[in-house]
């Protein structure tokens, strides 16, 4: 163990819930505020924030390292925790990570500045002027949150003795500057940052971070270097930053018997290369990485950018993590999202830039208003088919069912496009979201109001491999075996296989499907992947609005099992089916490299919004130095091939099951279910079995 004592047991605490359970909900209302009834919607919302600065709870716990908490229970349910004649006054933002990098550099000031100045050389229209005095507005709220925990924090100091006034006076000065001003230590510059990022949440935004070893790497090198901070006390500092993002845990319920207990998009990036093409790997990347191996917090999922230039220790530090399980290091191909971006449109140095939105989608972080739109492809195979609706099909051939199928899966897309033409025009306010994100001051535009630089609607298949092991077992059972008509075997389908439970064995276990590295089966998928990205790519960008495609379930293949019917590869109607871009549970069974030959048999560098694969291993796959040796093969084999994003859980079904039994002594045992992880006893009962149900590799 690195950490001290004192943080172990503050982490604890606070994964224990300690924190979350301490969380308020005030009844702050804009119900009463003379004049604000006839103010605009922006000018609501910065008056609402306000509120939120001058009333919310201060935490400042004895033990910490770092101070600012986001204490308002609202803001855990995704709320401008403020009301309105009893109701949330505004929703708030996410799937976005903002432009913390740009924030520190400049501070508070900094923006303050850049907005006065676009103000004083005018051409904005009256909206243009109301939107940047909003932000100003919020600028003023979050300064004077930071100024009531320094008033606090002098209070402390001169009512403390001993050790703790000195913890105190020193927490103290890494504040009292920032981040009203750039950072000039690392220790103002991570308390700096956590101030950005927490009061976005305090208000009820849930940004992502982003590249976090690019914007505090080089003041940790330089303060290293002139011997004003140890390693050991960054690491420290670090690991408190770490701590503090669990501050929700144990706060609600709301996710808690659904999706988690960890999903609020507060995502991290590491390494990868720079503007320039420079590898930007440093101390706070292999520090992040003690960091979660050491106190097993998830509430950061972490992606490494990785490519075929990494260092091996980098590759073998990811891999030493994940096999401790908990999936909370994720890595990205970044030689082919790269690729991918340059292929879309967007140039070398923003490419190199990207990040994502808090989940995997690729974006540019802080220049980038973003949404995606899922869709099914199954159940649009279904519906042609029949399946559900009642509608008797028959096609001559196969390709005249395949013909059928494309063309209901591009009047699909086509509709997906008619709805991102008016993505970001409801002008919803968003001042505190638009402060941090590029080009909305200078537009005099707010996020929501096509003031971002770049507005992106990405439509998502999901269903994918379970539409190409679907078509091909159709084409084989009833057009090349000729065993039954289709209309015949729509009907065992109907009736979820009532009397045909040999032939849905035959299917499921005889015929191919995606995952095992087959080329037929691979080359159906293929085709139904290929024909997805002609409906997307027939509009490239329209009303301002970019349209990258995204293939993705993000566990929806649990809420759309209602629509679907039993499956024509063999499944039951009800059954959770193929998890983003991974195989269907169960259909996988030539192991891990075989699941990644097939993943990037896709041609991945025509998705520029990104997929999702997941492996799940046992942990006596992983264990010893043969096992990491194991983990940095599959790693490279992932670069080498062709993949995007991979992410890595090594657990036990015995322990989960273990766990569903007895959840009180496994509170904080964590597992990725998709761009985030979650401790698994908050999950709902249907989540958990599509985490047992992943199919559990063994190692070649």
């Amino acid at each position: 163990m690195k950490l001290c004592l004192s943080t172990r047991q503050l982490n604890e605490c606070v994964l224990h819930g300690e924190w979350g359970r301490s969380l308020v909900d005030l009844p702050l209302t804009l119900d009463d505020i003379p004049g604000l009834q006839d103010a605009s919607a922006e000018q609501r919302y910065a008056r609402a924030v306000g509120l939120i600065a001058a009333n919310a709870p201060l935490r400042i716990d004895p033990h910490e390292l770092l101070v600012g908490a986001a204490t308002l229970q609202q803001a855990t349910f995704h709320r401008l925790p403020v009301y309105v004649q009893g109701k949330p006054a505004y929703s708030s933002i996410s799937h976005v990570t903002l432009g913390f990098a740009s924030a520190l550099k400049l501070g508070y000031r900094g923006l303050r500045l850049q907005i006065d100045e676009r103000l004083a050389r005018g051409g904005l229209d009256e909206r243009g002027v109301d939107t940047l005095q909003a932000m100003r507005s919020c600028i003023d709220a979050a300064c004077l949150w930071q100024w009531r925990y320094v008033q606090a924090l002098e209070q402390l100091v001169s009512t403390s003795t001993g050790e703790q006034r000195v913890h105190y006076a020193a927490v103290l000065e890494a504040l009292r500057s920032v981040p009203g001003n750039p950072p000039r230590t690392f220790r103002e510059a991570i308390q700096a940052l956590w101030l950005l990022f927490d009061f976005q949440r305090l208000c009820g935004n849930w940004p992502g971070i982003g590249r976090i070893d690019e914007m505090l790497g080089p003041l940790l090198q330089s303060d290293l270097a002139a011997g004003i901070i140890s390693l050991d006390e960054a690491r420290e500092l670090l690991a408190h930053f770490w701590i503090k993002g669990c501050e929700w845990v144990g706060s609600r319920d709301t996710f808690s018997g659904v999706s988690g207990d960890g999903q609020y998009y507060q995502n991290i990036v590491l390494s990868g290369c720079d503007a320039a093409g420079r590898d930007l790997t440093n101390e706070l990347t292999y520090l992040v990485l003690d960091i979660v191996e050491e106190l097993g917090i998830s509430d950061y999922p972490i992606a490494v950018r990785i490519s075929s230039r990494s260092p091996e220790k980098l590759l073998r530090r990811i891999a030493e993590v994940q096999r401790r399980g908990g999936g909370m290091v994720a890595v990205y191909n970044e030689d082919l999202i790269i690729a991918a971006l340059q292929r879309f449109g967007y140039d070398l140095v923003e490419a190199r830039g990207f990040a994502n939105d808090g989940c995997w989608e690729i974006q540019i972080p802080g220049k980038t208003h973003f949404a995606y739109r899922p869709f099914d492809t199954l159940a649009i195979l279904q519906q042609v088919l029949g399946v559900c609706n009642g509608h008797t099909a028959d096609y001559a051939d196969f390709e005249e069912l395949y013909t059928a199928f494309r063309t209901a899966l591009a009047d699909q897309v086509r509709a997906i496009h008619a709805e991102g033409d008016k993505f970001a025009t409801d002008g919803a306010p968003s001042a505190l979201v638009s402060l941090l994100t590029e080009d909305c001051i200078e537009r005099g535009r707010g996020y929501t109001d096509r003031g971002a630089h770049y507005n992106v609607y990405s439509p998502h298949a999901g269903g994918l491999p379970d539409a190409g092991n679907a078509l091909l077992a159709i084409k084989r059972l009833v057009y090349d075996e000729r065993a039954l008509t289709l209309p015949a075997f729509v009907e065992c389908l109907r009736s979820d296989w009532a009397g045909q439970e040999t032939l849905r064995l035959h299917i499921k276990n005889r015929y191919p499907t995606y995952g095992n590295g087959d080329a037929e089966a691979d080359a159906m998928t293929k085709r139904v992947f290929d024909d997805f990205l002609a409906a997307v790519e027939a509009v490239h960008e329209r009303c301002g609005v970019l349209r990258p495609a995204g293939v993705s379930t993000f566990g929806r293949e649990i809420e759309w099992r209602p629509q679907r019917g039993a499956s024509a590869a063999g499944h039951h109607a009800g059954d959770i089916l193929a998890t983003n871009f991974s195989p269907s549970p169960g259909s996988d069974r030539q192991g891990p490299t075989a699941v990644i030959a097939s993943h990037c048999a896709m041609d991945l560098v025509r998705l520029p919004n990104g997929t999702a694969l997941e492996l799940k291993l046992h942990p006596s796959a992983v264990s010893g130095q043969e096992g990491v040796d194991s983990l940095v093969g599959l790693l490279r084999t992932f670069i080498r091939l062709g993949g995007i994003f991979m992410h890595i859980d090594v657990i036990d079904n015995a322990v989960l099951r273990e766990a569903q039994a007895h959840p009180e002594h496994y509170a904080t045992l964590a597992v990725r279910v998709s761009g985030w992880s979650a401790r698994f006893v908050t999950l709902s009962k249907d989540w958990q079995e599509m985490i047992i149900n992943r199919s559990t590799q063994a190692m070649e």
